[in-house]
């Protein structure tokens, strides 16, 4: 509510042309609250105001815009404003800001930093999309084993102190290959005459440069790491990534399966949803929404080929949306699950047998429950005239339970073995979309339905 007061107090204060207001009220805030509420005003409005803050005030609230709305504000930028902006930010931020400016912009700037910065915005914007080095930050605390934890100390205090992640600091041999670890507080506490070599935690846990981000983030939950160090393929030290960073990663990656999941396709990007353009959200839902279509023409196939006894025995209509939603149901639930297992490395493809077994005993358990609930449904409220003389209810309750039983034990090997495959194929298990999981099991829902009602009832 608060929000939306203070989005409606701006923008009368916009349209008064009283923006040192518009700064006053905002300036006590976060700047996470501030890049919120700025969201909804244009690019030029949010320039106005956000360069009205100290240097290190807009980096923090520029880095919590998204990377259209960086790159939109971007352009309305010039050189010195950029190369000031872009020395305000952290090294991994840099790098994703390099990322989102145009060919000029980029021409431009590059030879206005110093040929250090250079280098290592160039090195950190080489790193493929989703590694560990495209998230990692290399404003980090690295000495050398020989030197003595007062000799450390001096340094620290000697040299830059406004590092960005100074949970602890790194301990390298003389080839900058990692070795240990040391956190600040030991720093501070151990004996001052002592060596690193002396004090320094080992084993380290460290992630190579190429592996994918979420590794990174699996492993910092594993064991539990404020920060993780990225090492080249020879162990040298080379950034790290921090808890701030795995967050945004774990967003990310919450958000792309998400879509996957749900069978949006394209690049995910991070715009806001009343921003992005109505041709951007058309494209990324029509692909698998068309090929759903096509795929739900085979279900109108079953149907029609078994017209005939549908309007002999009009009652197995009554049950079939019942037999198609549990079957979607049960279906999602179990991929679900599974994506989860595999995401979170319980399970690995080689399980796949066990993971069959046990699924299989969970739908039987499932399909008991469900079906004889189909069997009291139509035994106790179908009108026995819905059916021929020659046939009971009982009968066709039986048929229709057994059905809804095997879909059940049918869907859920599905919901299963699907996610499963993906994943030894070395694809997210996410592209089994929800929607296609479900149009795969209405399809062998409806022939496990018609066949076992002809089958049973002798139709």
């Amino acid at each position: 509510m608060q929000k939306e007061h203070n989005i409606s107090t701006i923008t009368q204060l916009l349209r008064e042309g009283r923006e040192d207001e518009v700064f006053t009220l905002l300036e006590p805030l976060h700047h996470t609250e501030i890049a919120e509420i700025l969201s909804n005003f244009s690019e030029e409005t949010i320039i106005s105001i956000l360069f009205r803050f100290p240097r290190q005030r807009i980096a923090d609230i520029f880095i919590e815009f998204s990377f259209n709305e960086q790159a939109e504000i971007a352009q309305l930028l010039g050189t010195k404003e950029l190369v000031a902006l872009l020395r305000s930010l952290s090294p991994d931020d840099q790098a994703d800001f390099f990322n989102v400016l145009s060919e000029e912009q980029y021409d431009a700037v590059l030879p206005e930093l110093a040929l250090k910065e250079r280098e290592d915005l160039i090195k950190l914007a080489s790193y493929p999309e989703g590694s560990a080095g495209s998230v990692m930050n290399t404003d980090y605390i690295a000495y050398p084993q020989h030197l003595s934890i007062k000799q450390v100390l001096e340094r620290i205090r000697l040299e830059r102190t406004d590092k960005e992640a100074v949970y602890r600091i790194y301990v390298t041999d003389s080839q900058r290959r990692l070795v240990g670890t040391l956190p600040i507080t030991d720093l501070i506490l151990t004996n001052p005459e002592k060596k690193l070599t002396e004090v320094m935690r080992t084993p380290v846990v460290s992630i190579p440069v190429e592996a994918d981000q979420e590794e990174a983030v699996y492993m910092m939950a594993r064991y539990d790491l404020v920060a993780l160090p990225v090492v080249d393929e020879d162990g040298r030290l080379l950034g790290s990534i921090t808890h701030d960073d795995a967050l945004d990663v774990i967003e990310e990656e919450r958000t792309a399966d998400m879509e996957r999941f749900m069978a949006i396709v394209g690049k995910h990007d991070d715009t806001v949803y009343l921003k992005t353009s109505i041709w951007s959200h058309f494209k990324k839902r029509v692909v698998w929404l068309v090929i759903l279509a096509a795929l739900g023409l085979v279900s109108g196939g079953i149907l029609q080929r078994y017209e005939s006894t549908l309007t002999g025995l009009i009652i197995l209509t009554f049950y079939m949306p019942m037999l198609i939603d549990t079957g979607g149901n049960t279906g999602s639930q179990t991929a679900t699950v599974i994506v989860r297992s595999l995401a979170l490395k319980e399970i690995s493809p080689k399980h796949i047998l066990k993971v069959i077994w046990k699924e299989v005993r969970v739908a039987f358990f499932l399909s008991l429950v469900l079906g004889g609930l189909a069997f009291m449904r139509v035994l106790f409220l179908s009108s026995p005239g819905a059916v021929p003389e020659a046939m009971s209810l009982a009968k066709v309750g039986f048929a229709i339970a057994l059905a809804l039983s095997l879909q059940v034990i049918s869907a859920t090997i599905v919901g299963a073995v699907l996610p499963m495959g993906v994943a030894a194929l070395k694809l997210d298990p996410a592209l089994v979309a929800s929607p296609a999981l479900t149009t795969i099991v209405d399809i062998t829902g409806l022939f496990i339905y018609f066949g076992t009602v002809t089958l049973v009832l002798g139709l």
